[in-house]
């Protein structure tokens, strides 16, 4: 069992920066338990990665992709992230940043798990994606190493090999279905999406869009710039925290054009200050294709 101990140089918010690796309650390839553990499809295969945190930072791994993990530990952590470099323009994105010294931006060099999630999240609740999610690594994911009994996300071949009735009994509909296949007979070229630091590899498969490859964008290679530009919520929730009225993502971009080329990240210090603009209209009831 490989393992590895790190002191990172700077402030680190450990749960904050792994967070986004985490799809929900109850993931099936993630969990907090003694630590931040998370299963993960890798070049080498499938590993399993246990960090926790002491005097320093302490992460074993499991499995053979476990080395390539342990190997990616900095970066994972925001080693790379350029976060000295941000100048904040608004006072309540200052006062976020100075509050949360050690909110990072990590890469943790895949893409295939990342793109995969993303896409079961496209334009529906987080509630639906998260259940799809949950039922796909449940039913299909093989057993991760190590001692937790996690699963790794299912491989693009898995997927490929699902029949009709067993993608209906996960709750997909036929739009997120078919982008997800599509992705998956390409997914060994888009493994390169990572190191060319390229959102326009991601989006060439059909059904992928800007916002799906900024989701990719942020926690495959911590790209400070990649806005969800298309999301629900985080335009308006923007809008909002800079100017009191919520509005669009052209409004949004416009507010945010001072912070190129790390406009995400002000976004992230809103988020991180719990900047969302009052919900008074009914919420959206999640929906479940199984029963349709």
């Amino acid at each position: 069992m490989p393992r590895r101990s790190w002191t990172p140089p700077f402030p680190l918010d450990l749960g904050a920066v792994l967070g986004g690796l985490r799809r929900g309650p109850g993931d099936p390839s993630f969990s907090t338990e003694g630590g931040i553990w998370f299963a993960a499809n890798t070049p080498c295969g499938p590993g399993t990665l246990h960090i926790r945190r002491t005097d320093t930072i302490e992460a074993e791994a499991w499995g053979d992709g476990g080395g390539w993990l342990l190997d990616g530990l900095p970066a994972l952590l925001g080693a790379d992230d350029p976060v000295d470099e941000f100048v904040a323009h608004h006072p309540i994105i200052a006062e976020a940043r100075r509050r949360r010294p050690g909110l990072r931006l990590g890469a943790c060099g895949r893409v295939w798990d990342l793109l995969f999630a993303s896409i079961l999240e496209q334009k529906v609740t987080g509630t639906e994606a998260f259940r799809t999610w949950r039922e796909l690594g449940r039913r299909f994911g093989e057993p991760a190493p190590g001692p937790m009994r996690l699963k790794v996300p299912p491989t693009p071949q898995r997927l490929l090999g699902l029949q009709d009735w067993e993608w209906h009994q996960c709750g997909l509909d036929g739009a997120r279905r078919r982008t997800l296949i599509n992705a998956a007979q390409v997914a060994h070229r888009l493994e390169k999406a990572a190191e060319m630091r390229s959102r326009e590899l991601l989006e060439k498969v059909p059904g992928i869009g800007v916002w799906t490859s900024a989701e990719v964008a942020q926690r495959s290679w911590g790209d400070p710039d990649a806005v969800s530009v298309g999301d629900y919520h985080v335009a308006k929730n923007v809008t909002w925290a800079l100017t009191g009225t919520p509005s669009d993502d052209d409004a949004m971009m416009e507010l945010l054009e001072p912070y190129k080329p790390q406009r995400h990240r002000a976004v992230m210090y809103l988020e991180s200050a719990g900047m969302h603009r009052p919900r008074r209209a009914p919420r959206f009831s999640p929906r479940d294709y199984r029963k349709f």
